[in-house]
């Protein structure tokens, strides 16, 4: 990476103060911290050498989402072949994998070129670094939406997400709620013809998921088979429906460290507590919809979660449960995952709050009996 490194030092001069590009300083240095490890040093104080900085945790999420992209470009090409023709009439790996890759691709194409777009613009106006937090909300809106989604819907609610639901709050790191989740909620309520689930793949063809089906009244017996559902071959949102590329992708971030085991395990354990009181098969409902792709992806947003380690337990928990209640007790709208972790977003500083105030108060109590 030496030649690349020549190439931006040969070239910083003309996009620094006083060169003639110097306009556009923000839009360069996105790039040079995105290609090489930042020179930067903090000036007094702690000094902590690591080569993980923002963009580099954010990378990792990225890495950890792809598994979920792949699979959802093939199911998607395996839906809609197996809408047309027999199971025994299937085409090649190829030809169908080949066939949801041109269908998901130009949503991640959207999703990137809106919200970098956005950005790259807000960034120029205040002259401010880029913010690194879209790299991940970029490619988490692809997944979180149906395929047949209209392009021009899909690059409103980007906007949407980018504008209204982080930059207004002062950007990466700033936001209340999750971004990604805005986009989808944004979706649902403006046009949830298109995000119930009843038209989820393509020509036409009505393809229910399985919530949505469940929800109608269908049996569980005519569903899908729990073992298809766990492996993800069934109708849904592209990265929502592998249970096993999840769980790739779980293990990738928990390694790393990026993602709060807490907040996983806490999440399940809500859902599953609720779930007992349902007529619906506890196993089920971890593989049904977006519980899992939200469980590991969403919920654990470091910015929109709690900071405190007994806040995380209390809001995965408080998460898990809610999604399940939403499906059980609300046949309006079945899937619950979204609402429970914007709800549970909103209640997360409230939820620190409380766990270091009652942290405090225990402290101070134990001065005093000491004292």
């Amino acid at each position: 990476m030496k030649w690349v490194e020549k190439i931006i030092e040969k070239i910083k001069p003309a996009f620094s103060k006083g060169g003639r590009l110097s306009f556009l300083h923000s839009t360069f240095n996105a790039f040079e911290t995105f290609l090489l490890v930042p020179g930067t040093v903090t000036g007094k104080g702690s000094h902590i050498r690591d080569c993980n900085d923002l963009k580099r945790v954010m990378i990792v999420v990225v890495i950890a989402l792809v598994p979920c992209l792949l699979f959802g470009m093939y199911n998607t090409g395996l839906q809609h072949y197996l809408a047309m023709v027999p199971k025994a009439e299937l085409p090649g790996f190829l030809p169908v994998f080949w066939y949801g890759f041109l269908k998901v691709l130009p949503l991640v194409i959207v999703s990137y070129v809106v919200g970098l777009g956005i950005e790259f613009t807000i960034a120029q106006i205040r002259g401010h670094e880029v913010n690194e937090g879209y790299l991940v909300t970029g490619m988490l809106i692809p997944l979180i939406v149906p395929v047949t989604i209209p392009l021009w819907m899909l690059a409103l609610a980007v906007a949407f997400a980018v504008l209204i639901g982080k930059e207004i709050f002062g950007g990466t790191g700033m936001n209340i709620w999750n971004p990604a989740l805005l986009a989808r909620a944004f979706l649902f309520f403006s046009y949830p013809a298109y995000m119930t689930g009843d038209k989820v793949w393509v020509d036409g063809i009505s393809g229910a998921t399985p919530l949505a089906a469940l929800a109608e009244g269908t049996p569980l017996q005519e569903l899908p088979s729990w073992t298809d559902m766990f492996l993800g071959f069934i109708p849904g949102s592209v990265g929502e429906t592998s249970l096993v590329c999840i769980l790739l992708g779980a293990a990738i971030l928990l390694y790393t460290g990026v993602a709060s085991w807490k907040i996983m395990i806490s999440c399940v354990a809500g859902a599953v507590l609720i779930a007992f009181t349902g007529n619906i098969p506890v196993h089920y409902h971890l593989v049904m919809g977006g519980f899992a792709f939200g469980c590991v992806f969403m919920a654990t947003d470091p910015v929109t979660s709690p900071q405190t380690e007994t806040g995380k337990w209390i809001y995965g928990f408080l998460t898990g449960a809610l999604t399940v209640t939403i499906r059980l007790f609300n046949p309006g709208y079945p899937e619950g995952m979204m609402l429970a972790i914007l709800l549970m977003n909103t209640f997360s500083p409230l939820i620190d709050h409380v766990v270091v105030s009652v942290n405090v108060k225990r402290r101070i109590k134990r001065i005093a009996s000491h004292g």
